[in-house]
């Protein structure tokens, strides 16, 4: 053969190569791609998780850890009258009682965490000190990203705090129901408000706190009484049999 034709053949032979190289190229990375931009996505979510389960964790314990605190600095709680519905003297001394009772000087708006007020002090008052204020130092943060305010409630049940999310990104459920396998049974639970309203107390009045239509809960107990319920329950371990 002509040294003219194998040169050209040679050609030929390494631009076909060169080609198969390229294809086979673009292939593994079309793969890699894939592979990378599936695990990107679980990953968004897992640190999504993760921040949401941090985020609530923290200040689970921040609310719980100051009402204790009021309770250890008075632990006969308020010395006033005592009375029913709820007032100071007749529900979980020396818990504070719900900002919203009409025994407080100065009744808050809503019972929501931050309004919550030391019984005991100044003591025979009924204008307590507010626990979360400038004068105490203590200052709650907003709520996480996506839930609402926390709440607060004692009354015949026990004591507990909650919020709540009306949103539907995948992550949250799976992140309080991750939160609630980290606390004892009987200490908090889940509720799954999307079929409905769900009552968070025994009694069930208009007034009694409750996990609004569409919304998925997360509560917190402080103490408990023995006609508790536990809507949340997601296991069902977790009754007024079980739960004393």
């Amino acid at each position: 053969m002509p040294l003219s034709y194998k040169f050209f053949d040679e050609r030929i032979s390494e631009k076909g190569s060169a080609l198969v190289y390229i294809l086979i190229a673009i292939a593994l990375l079309a793969a890699l791609t894939a592979s990378f931009m599936r695990p990107s996505s679980q990953q968004t979510t897992a640190q999504s998780s993760f921040k949401a389960i941090s985020e609530l964790k923290s200040q689970v314990s921040f609310i719980r850890s100051s009402i204790q605190e009021c309770v250890l600095s008075y632990p006969n709680g308020d010395r006033g009258p005592s009375g029913t519905g709820g007032l100071i003297g007749t529900t979980n001394t020396p818990y504070p009682i719900n900002p919203s009772s009409t025994y407080l000087t100065s009744p808050a708006a809503n019972d929501e965490v931050s309004n919550i007020r030391c019984p005991g002090n100044p003591g025979t008052s009924t204008d307590h000190a507010a626990i979360f204020a400038g004068r105490s130092g203590k200052f709650l943060p907003p709520p996480p990203n996506l839930f609402e305010a926390w709440e607060y409630f004692n009354g015949e049940d026990g004591v507990f705090f909650y919020t709540r999310t009306d949103k539907t990104d995948a992550f949250l459920q799976s992140a309080m129901t991750k939160l609630d396998d980290e606390y004892a049974e009987c200490e908090a639970d889940v509720v799954d408000a999307s079929g409905g309203v769900i009552e968070l107390t025994s009694t069930a009045t208009a007034s009694d706190p409750k996990c609004p239509n569409g919304s998925t809960c997360f509560r917190l107990w402080v103490i408990t009484q023995s006609s508790a319920v536990y809507n949340g329950d997601t296991d069902g371990e977790e009754t007024s049999a079980s739960c004393p």
